[in-house]
């Protein structure tokens, strides 16, 4: 089968065996898959792959299931599903484990269901439970406009909350709008913080989602409100920073973070099933709709790679799998 490779840090087309599933796996044959930043950090050779995944890139595809594990029940040949997996994406053909596969919602193609898994996981995961956001509660999202950010503004739009985000240009801005943020501030050109701040009437927000990392930490924490949640899904500039505790105890609030791809099917699998009884229905419905910047062939993944380092993106890119 076809599959993208690594060489030096360079995507290349190569060629590998099908593999075959384990008990617990499905083996899909892929349609399309998602793009995403970690795919970038691992072919930099930043972000290995957890233990026993497969070292091909992409994390999210979407499918037919062509054959099943021995333990495997709920799902048949010939399903149209969409899968989290920890690898093997970027390929015609991957395994996936049957408890993170969900099927397409009817009115969506196989493209658009590749955009889902990835963003969906890591909203519902750190907005929902983990941040706990709730109705009438205010949400900052930074980088709205990225495939997270426009499945962030929709999710907690959808829930009853009030979306601030930031992005890089007025486009992007404007874009987010569009999809239900009440408040765009474009990062280039304003302070977002005070901009926050004025619209709050110096109150803050009740949670953060930062994909930024050190380089917003001192702004967040000015931004909270009290008993404010800030959530760290990625550190796009900046690992390190100085933490001043005197807001934090004053404020009561929470500074937490994850990463999915290492966590075990088990915890997976019960985002899965939220998914299914709470977003899926708005997916069916189209009260969510997932947004697709750009689609390339497999074989040009570097191209895909080159949109999102440049964040010459809205959206998600996808990679078509003939």
């Amino acid at each position: 089968m076809d599959i993208i490779d690594i060489q030096h840090h360079t995507l290349t087309l190569a060629q590998c065996d099908i593999p075959t599933p384990a008990a617990h796996q499905v083996l899909i044959k892929v349609a399309a898959a998602g793009v995403n930043y970690p795919d970038i950090m691992q072919r930099k050779g930043l972000y290995p792959p957890p233990v026993g995944a497969s070292p091909i890139l992409g994390l999210e595809i979407a499918g037919i299931v062509v054959d099943v594990g021995e333990s495997v029940t709920h799902l048949t040949v010939g399903e149209r599903v969409c899968a989290l997996v920890t690898g093997g994406g970027y390929a015609q053909y991957c395994l996936a484990s049957a408890c993170l596969c969900l099927p397409i919602p009817q009115n969506l193609t196989f493209i658009q269901a590749a955009a889902l898994p990835e963003t969906c996981f890591t909203v519902w995961s750190n907005l929902f439970d983990r941040a706990q956001l709730v109705a009438g509660e205010t949400v900052l999202i930074h980088g709205g406009s990225g495939g997270i950010g426009t499945t962030a503004i929709q999710m907690a739009k959808a829930f009853g909350a009030n979306v601030f985000v930031t992005a890089g240009t007025d486009e992007k801005c404007q874009r987010c709008l569009e999809l239900g943020a009440s408040v765009a501030v474009n990062y280039n050109e304003n302070d977002f913080s005070q901009v926050v701040l004025d619209v709050t009437q110096n109150r803050g927000v009740d949670v953060i989602l930062d994909i930024i990392g050190a380089a917003y930490f001192a702004q967040n924490s000015r931004l909270l409100a009290f008993d404010g949640r800030l959530v760290h899904i990625a550190l796009q500039q900046g690992l390190k920073t100085e933490l001043n505790l005197l807001p934090v105890m004053l404020k009561r609030l929470t500074i937490t973070g994850s990463t999915l791809r290492a966590r075990d099917d088990l915890f997976k699998a019960r985002i899965a099933e939220k998914l299914y009884q709470y977003v899926w229905p708005m997916l069916e419905e189209g009260t969510i709709i997932p947004i697709i910047h750009a689609v390339l062939p497999l074989k040009e993944a570097y191209r895909a790679h080159d949109l999102i380092e440049n964040r010459a993106h809205i959206g998600k890119i996808v990679l078509e799998i003939a």
